[in-house]
């Protein structure tokens, strides 16, 4: 199994959370062990705080709840149609609309009874629910019109744990699509308040991973329908420029950012951050700008033959960038987080770098292939930013 599309970001949580001395393990079936009273850390409150954005913007949310009555979900049938949670960050008015929470106490209770942290740890679904998004619900859209950016996160995680990215992206004049992938990860809040737990986490040696990212796809392509389409289902879909479409994912999502591309030609560019390319494109599928950002062993001929096969696969721009000392989640919120709760820091790359690379260079790529602003940043290596690496 490739530890770069199965491993969450809940259960590396958990890890840390054993490393830490403060839980016991991230497996479904593991029963807690409690610690010896002597080596019990004090309870300590978690207070998160993701990165601010860095454009000239301010980053409303909102969010929607779609069905797909035309498809009946693939993971539970008897649930009946497809079901999404879809978060909408824009670039809105600095100074309006109230704190947006990070996810629902029932999506956070799901994070944390997914990796077994415990309420010693200060991170209870209270304190993960109110981590400071730095997006505001309600808040006053600028004018004009912007790119669609979606976004896809990694296998078991939902959706939020890409929100530093969506609201980079909204503070550049971007509208964002945080789609949550119903039954794939640890629970997304659905229009009739319930939180469904993960129907394909506790096996997931008997996935079809090319199943998973064409089904990701599915979504997606709805999610577009449904924000481009006539009277689109969310009140602000006047912001978006329905000709300008984007979509970056991570892990997984990465790969079905690719597979998206393959199906749905109204995607004119993708990015994989660190994730297995399932199926592996072929000549003439992706003729459309695509970046390859993933961690310094993603390199020609190294551990994953995906990327390799792929980048041959690819027309168009492209750009195949390693970050020197990240580790699988430096391209998301959760080792940020991680460290503000006090675990200790996994990659040589400090959390807070990582992200900010992440959101320097997704963003830089999306303004030349989507706005036609061209970044030097693109061009070649660096002396701010050292630890990427342009591999081809």
């Amino acid at each position: 199994m490739n530890r770069n599309r199965r491993i969450s970001a809940v259960a590396a949580l958990a890890l840390a959370a054993v490393i830490a001395g403060t839980g016991t393990g991230f497996a479904a079936t593991t029963t807690p062990v409690a610690a010896p009273a002597a080596a019990t850390a004090p309870a300590r409150s978690f207070q998160g705080v993701l990165p601010a954005p860095t454009g000239p913007y301010a980053a409303g949310e909102e969010i929607i709840h779609l069905t797909d009555t035309n498809r009946i979900d693939p993971w539970v049938p008897s649930s009946g149609p497809r079901q999404l949670a879809v978060t909408m960050i824009y670039p809105a008015v600095a100074g309006t609309g109230t704190p947006a929470p990070y996810m629902t106490l029932a999506e956070a209770a799901g994070v944390l009874d997914h990796a077994k942290i415990p309420a010693s740890s200060g991170i209870t679904p209270q304190t993960l629910s109110g981590v400071t998004t730095q997006a505001f619900d309600g808040a006053r859209p600028q004018h004009g019109k912007y790119p669609l950016v979606v976004l896809s996160a990694a296998a078991e995680n939902p959706r939020m744990t890409l929100t530093s990215l969506a609201t980079e992206l909204a503070s550049h004049g971007y509208v964002v699509a945080l789609v949550g992938h119903t039954y794939e990860d640890t629970g997304e809040t659905l229009a009739d308040g319930r939180t469904p737990p993960c129907a394909i986490c506790d096996h997931p040696e008997q996935i079809d991973f090319n199943f998973e990212t064409a089904s990701r796809a599915q979504d997606v392509s709805f999610v577009i329908d449904q924000l481009t389409h006539g009277n689109t289902a969310w009140r602000l879909g006047h912001l978006i420029d329905k000709h300008e479409i984007g979509m970056a994912g991570h892990s997984l999502g990465g790969g079905a950012a690719a597979a998206t591309m393959v199906a749905d030609p109204r995607v004119r560019a993708g990015v994989d951050m660190d994730g297995a390319f399932h199926p592996v494109p072929t000549p003439g599928q992706i003729d459309r700008p695509f970046l390859m950002l993933g961690r310094g062993d993603h390199t020609p001929g190294g551990h994953d033959t995906t990327w390799e096969q792929s980048w041959a696969a690819l027309g168009g721009y492209k750009k195949w960038l390693t970050v020197t000392g990240a580790d699988h989640f430096s391209f998301a919120d959760l080792e940020v987080l991680e460290k503000q709760a006090g675990f200790p820091a996994q990659p040589a790359l400090s959390p807070e770098r990582g992200m900010e690379i992440t959101r320097e260079y997704v963003t830089a790529f999306f303004d030349q292939t989507l706005k036609g602003i061209c970044s030097p940043l693109l061009d070649g290596p660096t002396a701010d930013n050292p630890e990427v690496v342009f591999q081809n």
